[in-house]
């Protein structure tokens, strides 16, 4: 991997002299998807409008407490809802993605970059709202999530039983894509962007993701939006 110094955000000038010695086709891009690709956090959206009770709330609070973790979070927050694939489509079909995102897409394929999308969401969600927006082919790694009647039946294939942190071990399959000469770029903004991001170059980071790079005085790349991100990319080497 190329690996960059330790240093506080860097500048558009910075990536702009880092892209002149990188050969774009050994680029691999790695999304996260709520607030990073959509708009929003699609689950949390759902939480209120799809739940039983309150117990999300309770959850939530743990959660960001650190005293459970997002499996568990997730797991028991998922089997309180009560919602149809039907209902559940409707929902999906107003969520909104960051425009920008279908140009980013177009122009890394053009220039032959791997696009991956890594999530704590679940697989279902993110197709039916990518295929709302007319994307297709994407690779994604997420949580499985099934349909039994009203009840959603949550799978966690991606989860590493020795960590309690996430319940998508991102950096696991961040690692399976990529060799030993890849320039890993990655884009992000929680807390489960965290752990694969230490992995990656370049690092464009947004909310808690910039602040743990800021405390640990790391590199990366502040952005507001994927317009931000598009931008870096076009002027450096697209």
């Amino acid at each position: 991997m190329f690996l960059l110094p330790k240093c506080r955000t860097r500048s558009f000038c910075f990536l702009k002299d880092i892209m002149k010695i990188v050969n774009p086709q050994k680029c691999i891009v790695f999304f996260d998807f709520d607030n990073t690709i959509a708009t929003c956090d699609v689950f949390d959206s759902m939480l209120p409008v799809f739940s039983r009770d309150n117990l999300w709330v309770r959850l939530e609070k743990e959660w960001e407490t650190g005293k459970i973790g997002s499996h568990e979070c997730l797991k028991d927050q998922v089997r309180g809802m009560s919602i149809t694939k039907p209902a559940l489509d409707h929902y999906l079909s107003g969520i909104k993605l960051d425009p920008y995102f279908n140009k980013l897409v177009r122009v890394l394929s053009a220039k032959k970059i791997k696009t991956i999308v890594l999530s704590d969401n679940f697989d279902y969600i993110l197709r039916r709202i990518m295929h709302n927006h007319g994307i297709r082919n994407l690779k994604i790694y997420s949580n499985k999530l099934n349909f039994k009647g009203q009840a959603l039946i949550p799978a966690f294939p991606h989860r590493n039983k020795n960590c309690n942190i996430c319940a998508h071990c991102k950096t696991k399959n961040l690692l399976a894509n990529v060799s030993h000469d890849s320039i890993i770029i990655y884009i992000g903004d929680g807390r489960s962007d965290i752990c694969p991001s230490k992995y990656a170059d370049i690092v464009f980071a947004k909310d808690s993701l910039l602040k743990h790079f800021k405390s640990k005085r790391l590199t990366c790349f502040s952005y507001k939006s994927l317009k931000d991100v598009y931008t870096y990319f076009k002027r450096s080497f697209i």
